[in-house]
């Protein structure tokens, strides 16, 4: 939050949800990170830390605290809430993590070319959408190469989480923009491959 002055007594605010001279609460920001006092865009957080912090905001924020407090303070506490329970659902998940400081970065994470076949993987897919077909057209015979996919796919999808901690670290020690193409490339990546993974899982599950 940058420095402006309190809406209830004037006095210096900085980086605080509540003024520290006559402790109202104060337009929250909508930055995910600020709201939570964590550092600046950090890509690996404790998730237990994270916990407490939400717990401990939400406790201090309830709507409930202010309602015999003046009409623009409940409608920060209102605010507030409602930005801490986006700021936590998104920072708790690596993925949504990363995604929320590219668009912050001001990449674009859009549809992330998630119909782009990675090229190492082109001759995989097709004889997989083969299989597809047929398992979905009731041949059977088909279903041993899904399960194989399928772990083929899960596989992957360990190995590409193990490459974005090590993204994050690289980035959390030296913000750099080519890093955060690097982890966007992973993501487009990590993408494909999930829809991949779950067009197996749906096509193996038989419908009830």
């Amino acid at each position: 939050m940058s420095e402006h002055n309190c809406w209830q007594c004037s006095a210096p605010v900085s980086d605080s949800l509540f003024c520290r001279s006559c402790k109202s609460l104060q337009q929250p920001s909508r930055d995910y990170y600020r709201v939570l006092s964590l550092p600046h865009r950090r890509l690996n957080l404790d998730p237990d830390d994270l916990q407490r912090r939400f717990y401990d905001l939400s406790r201090l924020l309830h709507p409930d605290l202010f309602v015999r407090k003046p009409e623009l303070e409940r409608q920060y506490s209102l605010d507030a809430t409602s930005i801490l329970n986006d700021a936590y659902r998104t920072l708790r998940d690596p993925v949504q993590r990363a995604q929320y400081v590219l668009a912050q970065e001001g990449f674009d994470i859009g549809e992330q070319r998630s119909n782009d076949v990675p090229p190492e993987l082109l001759e995989e897919v097709f004889e997989l959408n083969m299989a597809l077909e047929e398992m979905r057209g009731g041949d059977d015979s088909a279903r041993p190469q899904l399960e194989s996919a399928e772990k083929s796919f899960s596989g992957m999808m360990s190995e590409i989480d193990s490459d974005l901690r090590g993204l994050f670290e690289t980035y959390d020690a030296a913000p750099k923009r080519e890093t955060l193409s690097a982890i966007r490339a992973v993501l487009n990546r990590r993408k494909y491959i999930q829809n991949l993974l779950n067009e197996v899982q749906k096509t193996l599950v038989p419908a009830p």
